[in-house]
């Protein structure tokens, strides 16, 4: 039962990724009119560095691939970390309207990292 949960949330949560990055790229989920003005002013900011939001993108659609399979979620737990984090960090400063969401998604994402530590050991034992 357990990895059957675990399967569902990790489909949900790679898609989820996949689509944000597609969404990067082109653009076709509207914005909603109840943004925060920090928060667009941050997203604008971001949009100056020309590289950076395909990056983002990229990192998004990779890691939400790597995250379906369960041979490969441990790879993309960990390569879509770092956004989790950046999602985490912005809902909990900016945008505190979504921050269960957020909350959730850190918490699948640390689920799966637990769930995967065997892997990681080669990594960090010398």
């Amino acid at each position: 039962m357990k990895a059957k949960i675990l399967f569902v949330l990790s489909l949900l949560f790679g898609l989820g990724y996949i689509n944000s990055g597609l969404n990067k790229i082109f653009n076709y989920m509207p914005v909603p009119p109840d943004l925060p003005e920090e928060l667009i002013k941050d997203s604008m900011a971001l949009m100056e560095v020309s590289w950076l939001m395909p990056l983002v993108a990229a990192i998004e659609i990779i890691g939400g691939v790597l995250f379906i399979p369960a041979r490969s979620r441990a790879l993309g737990a960990i390569v879509i970390l770092p956004i989790t984090v950046g999602v985490l960090c912005v809902h909990s400063t900016v945008a505190p309207s979504g921050l269960p969401v957020a909350l959730f998604i850190m918490a699948i994402n640390i689920w799966v990292i637990i769930e995967n530590r065997r892997k990681y050991l080669p990594m960090i034992s010398k």
